[in-house]
């Protein structure tokens, strides 16, 4: 854990320059924009929205940057970070593999492919491997229920897949740099 921010407020110019290096400018600019509002806390999702599209995850030393940019508790940035699920406080893998878990893919056995994946990955949902390759996630429906069951790496779609096709589709993945990864593959062949 960084010490970034961890300093007595009695030294604002300090305070300020230490967490000015964990987040970048147009952020800062942002809560700097906003921190006069009437009410600047209102804003708070808006900043993590932000911090987390440039760094991947909402990390720590971001979390005590923001907090004490904006005047807000450490508390609510970090209650507001982890209620709401969007956010996330780990850094995902290069790939992200989402599974459907709507209706048409689990009657058609996605609870068997995430289970395949687990074992394949060693990790669960909302997790991502050691070598940070892999992070798997489930989701509601990926609106592909003509092709279930499906699942998703990155922004490819694959379906109908069995478990036994897991493996084969992870080492297209794993040969791969994410640039060159498989274009629009529908069905796994």
């Amino acid at each position: 854990m960084s010490h970034c921010c961890q300093v007595s407020t009695d030294n604002w110019e300090d305070v300020k320059a230490k967490c000015l290096t964990a987040l970048p400018e147009d952020i800062v600019n942002y809560i700097d924009d906003h921190k006069g509002d009437e009410h600047a806390e209102s804003n708070l999702i808006a900043i993590l929205h932000r911090v987390q599209r440039h760094f991947g995850y909402l990390g720590q030393e971001q979390m005590n940057a923001v907090a004490q940019l904006a005047q807000i508790p450490l508390a609510k940035v970090t209650g507001v970070a982890t209620f709401y699920h969007l956010f996330r406080l780990q850094p995902r893998g290069k790939h992200v593999i989402s599974v459907c878990m709507g209706t048409a893919c689990y009657v058609k056995g996605a609870e068997k492919l995430s289970q395949r994946l687990m074992d394949e990955l060693g990790i669960h949902y909302g997790e991502t491997t050691k070598d940070g390759m892999f992070s798997l996630d489930n989701s509601r429906c990926l609106g592909t229920c003509g092709l279930a069951p499906v699942i998703m790496v990155d922004d490819q779609v694959y379906g109908p897949v069995t478990p036994s096709e897991i493996t084969i589709i992870l080492e297209k993945y794993i040969k791969q740099p994410r640039a060159a990864a498989p274009k629009a593959a529908l069905a796994v062949q």
